[in-house]
């Protein structure tokens, strides 16, 4: 049992720390904080991460662990437009658990040299899987677009969806800490990235699409009213 407790320590100032940069930002907090939070003292810490960085990395571990799992396009078919809702709605929904990432995302990869090279992989296998994706319903004849047309489609859709986050901070900075002010933010944002394939899809896709799509707007008008939860 004395072997467990310092995993399960380990984990919970992971989580915690997880919690306080989501809602105050990476910057706006030290090591210390995290410390006071736990009611532990900085040298039982210190025991468990060497700095704040070693901290960031190891909820980044658990981020690009999940990435992973939901940049994977369906094996043994071709994707369909289910598929593409069902790929962004995950993709934001990740975004909001590790919201933190994405708004102070220049901050951290000025600094962090193991983050700027993993998110730069990162990005490059969603762009990946965003290509895929509009190459397979172009395949079953459900989208019209040139290979150009969709390597660009498939860049925006991925610019969009990282820097999300930032836009509606701008849009709306005092309420941005309000959960849910950021659920319809990331709401917002899944359609914003899907709208780009809108005018390429054709036939009974896009009928489905314009379904998916007035759906989805009503949700995010119900969530709107108070006591709602988007996710």
């Amino acid at each position: 049992m004395q072997q467990k407790a310092p995993r399960r320590t380990r984990e919970r100032i992971l989580e915690l720390s997880l919690r306080l940069f989501n809602e105050f930002g990476e910057p706006n907090i030290t090591t210390t904080v995290i410390a006071e939070e736990m009611n532990i003292s900085p040298g039982n810490l210190y025991y468990h991460f060497r700095n704040k960085d070693d901290i960031v990395n190891s909820i980044f571990v658990q981020f690009e662990a999940e990435i992973e799992r939901i940049l994977t396009v369906p094996a043994g078919r071709r994707s369909n437009m289910e598929d593409v809702w069902l790929y962004l709605h995950h993709m934001f929904k990740l975004i909001w658990r590790y919201r933190f990432f994405y708004r102070d995302l220049n901050d951290l990869l000025s600094r962090n040299r193991k983050l700027e090279l993993h998110f730069k992989a990162i990005h490059a296998h969603k762009i990946k899987v965003a290509r895929q994706l509009c190459e397979d319903l172009r395949s079953e004849g459900s989208l019209e677009a040139s290979d150009q047309q969709i390597g660009a489609m498939a860049t925006n859709m991925v610019v969009v969806a990282t820097y999300w986050l930032s836009f509606e901070y701008v849009r709306n900075p005092r309420k941005y800490s309000e959960q849910q002010a950021i659920a319809d933010a990331l709401a917002r944002g899944c359609y914003q990235v899907l709208s780009m394939v809108g005018p390429y899809l054709c036939g009974e896709t896009r009928v489905l699409f314009e379904k998916l799509s007035d759906d989805y707007l009503q949700k995010l008008s119900a969530d709107a009213k108070p006591g709602a939860d988007f996710f």
